[in-house]
């Protein structure tokens, strides 16, 4: 793992500037990057992916693919594809993941990973760790059966977002646009 590390913390207090956090975000990608979203069930990890595909300009919505796995949404003028992936149901660390062949779709490629964290990192050096919590309504309720949604959907329930940017590739971006109202 590189040594260069940089981060910054946003705050987001509704899912409308979630999706905004996301399309800033998507300004800062280019093919190859890798991005790692963390945070709870229904924490808007979705939300902040659906932005970014508005921002990437991909065709087809971006929902979450807790139960395919992965989604690819192709570009729809220049630029490159978005790769959403969710690891949740995954455990067996890159091992497992690839199967889904990441490594082949990451260098003309963005590729989210909701639910990376420990399982990932190995696809590059070079990537963008995004933790969101929760400040108000941490202890919300699932939906039943178990299945989650990641749409934030309280207009007042705040997250801090932390963006860490690891290696080389994120040493020279001023990751602070991405508090910007």
């Amino acid at each position: 793992m590189s040594a260069t590390e940089t981060t910054v913390h946003v705050t987001v207090k509704s899912p409308t500037r979630m999706q905004e956090l996301g399309r800033r975000l998507a300004g800062l990608l280019r093919p190859g990057d890798l991005v790692m979203l963390t945070g709870e069930l229904g924490a808007g990890k979705t939300t902040l992916t659906r932005g970014l595909g508005e921002g990437l300009g991909v065709r087809g919505a971006v929902t979450s693919p807790t139960f395919v796995i992965a989604r690819v949404h192709p570009p729809l003028a220049q630029g490159p594809a978005l790769v959403h992936v969710d690891a949740y149901r995954l455990g067996g660390g890159l091992d497992e993941m690839e199967d889904l062949d990441l490594d082949v779709s990451l260098p003309e490629s963005v590729v989210v990973v909701e639910w990376g964290e420990d399982k990932v990192e190995e696809l590059s050096e070079d990537r963008l760790h995004l933790v969101i919590e929760r400040t108000v309504g941490a202890d919300a309720p699932g939906l039943p059966g178990g299945a989650h949604s990641d749409v934030v959907t309280d207009e007042d329930d705040v997250r801090e977002v932390t963006v860490r940017g690891v290696g080389a590739r994120w040493a020279d971006v001023d990751l602070t646009v991405l508090a910007g109202e």
